[in-house]
Order: structure tokens, then sequence, then C-alpha cells
């Protein structure tokens, strides 16, 4: 596991705006690239130490994801394989979340940034913990929701996991709205993440909107 301090993170960043993929500390996120702006992107980022992609949500109404959320998360390529047709299917190591300060121009076909990782120094380090997580409880509120969505799972993984993985995961995975799924990413902690994923699972099974948790 490489180990890494914010202070090790450099203040540029290459950054990669998809909507309704959002990415957290310590989990893992499959990317397929394919358009050739991403590709130039992938082979430059392979050529630093670090191998980092700030993955950010543009806003749902901004024409053409132009205008980008302030706050993403930035990836560490640790597994990349190339298709016969030329495409890039990688995995991204969440490694912290990072605030966008100001996008740089330049010549290179794809966006970068200037960020800040002030605010985020628990992104880094050992997994969070969670005290007051009641999983039996929870587990038996996100069947319900599994089960409304037709969504399919691995029961015994979910139950075995750490409290942490099992939150982010869930957290990236539900089909949420980008909005929501940003909610969750802009969680100051563990507890307050966990508390927003119930609240919009409840709200869901509900057949409500979760605009009170993302306002």
């Amino acid at each position: 596991m490489l180990m890494i301090s914010h202070s090790d993170l450099p203040e540029t960043i290459p950054i990669f705006p998809l909507s309704g993929a959002m990415l957290l500390p310590r989990a893992r996120m499959p990317l397929q690239l394919f358009e050739p702006r991403y590709l130039q992107m992938f082979e430059d980022v392979l050529k630093t130490p670090q191998r980092l992609i700030g993955m950010v949500q543009p806003y749902g109404d901004s024409e053409g994801g132009e205008q980008l959320h302030t706050i993403g998360c930035v990836g560490r390529v640790t597994q990349f394989s190339e298709t016969e047709d030329g495409r890039y299917m990688i995995t991204l190591n969440g490694v912290s979340r990072y605030r966008i300060s100001d996008e740089i121009s330049g010549f290179h076909p794809y966006r970068k940034a200037k960020i800040s990782w002030d605010g985020f120094e628990r992104d880094i380090g050992v997994p969070e913990k969670d005290p007051a997580f009641d999983r039996p409880k929870f587990m038996v509120e996100l069947k319900k929701f599994f089960d409304a969505n037709d969504l399919k799972t691995d029961w015994d993984g979910l139950k075995d996991a750490e409290t942490e993985m099992l939150i982010n995961s869930l957290s990236m995975l539900c089909p949420f709205e980008p909005e929501e799924k940003q909610a969750l990413l802009e969680a100051p902690t563990l507890p307050e993440r966990r508390e927003t994923l119930v609240t919009l699972i409840e709200f869901a099974l509900r057949g409500g909107s979760a605009e009170e948790v993302i306002q």
C-alpha cells in the first residue's frame, strides 16, 4: 500500500468530470477510458510519480458539463489494461478529497485544476470509525432498498465488510442522483456520511425526494 501525506500531493492535478461517478478515500473505482482527450490524460498521468486523476462531478444543469462542483476526490491509478480497440480499463484507488481553487488553461486537451487539500486531513491515514453505527438495523433498511430497486449484492460480504468500506462503497454504488452523491462525498466525517446515506435510503423507500438532504 502506498503511504502518502498531503504534503506529498501536487497542487495541480488533471480532472475527469463525470456525472454520477463519485470516488471516496480508500475506495476503488473502475473506469473505462475511450475519448481521445482522456486517453491522452491517462498517458500523461502514467509519466508522473503518483499517477493521480481527480474525479469531479459537473453540475447537472451546466451546459456541456462546463460548471464543476468545487469538491472532488483524487484517485491513484493502481491497475490498467488496454483493449484491442485502444480503450483503457483502469482502477483508481481513492486517496483524498480536494477543493478546486481555479482551473488552469493550456494546450492540453483535458482539464486541469489548481486544488487545495485543506480540510481533508482525515482522508489520508487509517480508516475512519463510526462507533454509533447500528449495523443490524442498517442492513434491514438496506435490504428493503435493494429489493425495491431490484439490486443484487453479496450480502455475506456486506455483513463482514469494515464499516468505512461498507458505507463508502454503498455511497458510490447505490443508484442515487448526482446531487445526492455529491452530498455523500461532501459529508465531513464517516458518521455524517452514514447519516446522509440512511436518510437517502429512507426517503427513497417512502417514494419521496431527497432535496432536504442536499440543500
